[in-house]
């Protein structure tokens, strides 16, 4: 019914890379798979009828897709999907017994249930934190430039023990950490939060006061890194300040200039992090898609020690093609989309799209904001931050619920594991009216094909897919849905 109009708008993407290496993923099979989750909900990772070769038996309503599953199709390689570990997700997580987390965090971790392998992580307080703010050198908000007051204490300390057993249950997880606010010390205005003013790294960039504290800065992450270390929480990435252009009284924030990021990496952090013999690799900006001139100053700057760039999802009209822009300006670059909310008031393909869009656009990951909350959608600070944040898992009661948005970025990560690469296609198509079939492929490290399609109308469509191997599938895809077809080695 749609094909004409979508061999018109479809448009193909096709940059190099590298055939994945072998990796831990599913045993070659003979035959297609398919699974669901739909906006009914009953469909959760669910059986579905799969997809048979050829053009099968076509419905009223069909749409055609294509993947280049040889080598000119290869695109990026998939680290893995996951959430952010905030302190609400810790202290929620540890209200339940032993094997109800042991079970949870299986479900989250292992090829069992989500398997999820990309974890992003608070440094210090965030808006998901209960009051106190703090960090991990408060020193009792007097200057500490030796570090000597640094203590994770029990929030950090926790966090790193919860972060520890998801690395047990998953060897391929990647762990970057992220902080609100430096302690405040380090700061012009003296605090982790309350105010706007000054609320800026007292580094010698405004006030043109000498470097103050960008040696300290630059310690406090080494020595955060070796003490989450300590606790068997190897920490593989870092951004240097979350949300830089984002300066609120309300919760921890700090604001950062482009230059002076890449001037505090170049100079200070990365320097800092290689003297001290750490592997952590160092993330650009980690903010929205509708600056993109902040991500490409600070690797013009620092290129020594970034080459990865990590994007949130709150730009008005979010435009997730900026990514494959930016791929084009610097094609050995690597993307994440770190950061975007799951209310439990959006859409039921919220996440679907901040993880389709993304991943047809060059990312290698995806976090959501936030993985665990409690049934309040917290603890949060009493003031300002989030207080709609609702996380993949609510905890309630002693037991755990998974929300929409978990199945939906499942959709994804059971199926496209560590390792895997993206595949460029075409036939991906909404209109404006909202209703239309997005898509995005991988060839997994078995040889496995994994599609994963959109379905945002109100009726089921009969799907078509061509492949550059010479193979058809066609299968059903339910409405209201992301379906994920696995099919067997070309």
């Amino acid at each position: 019914m749609y094909a004409s109009l979508l061999a018109y708008l479809a448009v193909h993407v096709s940059l190099g890379a590298a055939l994945p290496a072998e990796s831990n993923f599913s045993p070659r099979q003979a035959g297609a798979t398919a699974f669901a989750s739909n906006s009914g909900g009953n469909l959760k990772l669910s059986s579905v009828a799969a997809p048979v070769q050829g053009a099968g038996s076509p419905g009223s309503t069909t749409w055609d897709l294509s993947i280049d599953d040889t080598s000119s199709g290869y695109k990026q390689k998939i680290t893995g999907f996951g959430g952010a570990v905030t302190d609400a997700t810790v202290t929620s997580f540890n209200t339940l017994s032993s094997g109800t987390l042991s079970t949870l965090l299986n479900d989250l971790m292992t090829s069992a249930g989500a398997g999820f392998s990309l974890m992003r992580h608070t440094i210090g307080a965030s808006d998901l934190s209960a009051d106190p703010v703090y960090t991990y050198d408060d020193n009792g908000g007097a200057a500490d430039p030796n570090l000597t007051g640094f203590n994770l204490g029990d929030r950090g300390t926790a966090m790193a023990t919860m972060l520890a057993k998801m690395k047990s249950l998953q060897s391929n997880l990647k762990i970057f950490g992220s902080p609100w606010s430096p302690p405040g010390w380090m700061k012009l205005n003296g605090v982790i939060d309350g105010t706007t003013n000054n609320n800026n790294l007292n580094d010698g960039y405004i006030k043109n006061n000498g470097a103050q504290y960008s040696s300290a800065f630059a310690q406090y992450f080494v020595k955060y890194i070796q003490a989450f270390q300590s606790h068997g929480a190897t920490i593989d990435a870092i951004t240097i300040q979350n949300e830089p252009l984002n300066s609120q009284a309300g919760y921890p924030t700090m604001y950062m200039f482009s230059n002076e990021q890449g001037t505090l990496i170049q100079n200070y952090v990365g320097p800092a992090l290689a003297n001290a013999g750490l592997a952590t690799k160092v993330w650009a900006y980690d903010h929205n898609t509708d600056v993109p001139s902040f991500p490409q100053t600070v690797l013009n700057m620092a290129g020594q020690y970034v080459n990865t760039v990590a994007w949130h999802c709150y730009a008005t009209n979010v435009d997730w093609t900026v990514l494959s822009t930016f791929k084009q300006s610097n094609p050995n670059v690597v993307q994440y989309m770190t950061e975007c909310w799951t209310p439990s008031t959006g859409s039921w393909n919220q996440a679907a799209d901040f993880t389709m869009g993304p991943l047809q656009n060059w990312a290698s990951g995806v976090a959501a904001w936030t993985l665990g909350t409690n049934a309040q959608d917290g603890p949060h600070l009493s003031e300002g931050g989030c207080a709609t944040c609702t996380g993949l898992v609510t905890i309630n009661n002693g037991g755990y619920t998974f929300e929409t948005a978990y199945y939906m970025i499942a959709q994804f990560s059971k199926f496209m594991p560590p390792g895997a690469t993206v595949l460029s296609g075409t036939g991906s198509y909404t209109y404006s009216s909202g209703g239309g079939i997005q898509s995005v492929a991988s060839l997994n490290p078995d040889g496995t094909r994994t599609v994963v399609i959109e379905n945002t109308f109100g009726n089921d469509v009969y799907v078509h897919l061509t492949t550059s191997s010479g193979q058809e599938w066609s299968g059903n895809v339910v409405t209201e849905s992301v379906t994920t077809w696995v099919l067997p080695p070309a």
